[in-house]
């Protein structure tokens, strides 16, 4: 086991409170995922056309779940590719750079 201690923490989506477990480490993503989270539900709620919260949790969920979708297989921006070409760019510099240490 890791040893990462695991707290609760209190949190509040559309006016409504939750304790949720959570990594010391995990924290400040958590936190993070809770904020867009209530953005999206608010967003909806705040169109009328939604009432019920549970309706409006499910229409959040599906909106966010076709924004990762979309960004991860390709309709969108890949993080993945983005992450590769990145690195691939530091090796590059890096490796230059040490081919310009050697010269001084």
């Amino acid at each position: 086991m890791s040893g990462n201690k695991v707290n609760t923490l209190d949190v509040t989506i559309l006016d409504r409170e939750f304790r949720i477990a959570c990594q010391d480490e995990e924290r400040a993503d958590l936190l993070e995922a809770v904020a867009y989270l209530d953005k999206k539900m608010r967003e909806i709620r705040d169109l009328g056309k939604v009432v019920t919260v549970e309706r409006i949790a499910i229409m959040a969920a599906l909106n966010i779940s076709h924004e990762f979708l979309t960004t991860r297989l390709g309709s969108g921006f890949d993080i993945g590719d983005y992450k590769r070409r990145i690195n691939a760019m530091q090796a590059t510099i890096d490796a230059t750079l040490a081919e310009q240490d050697e010269l001084f």
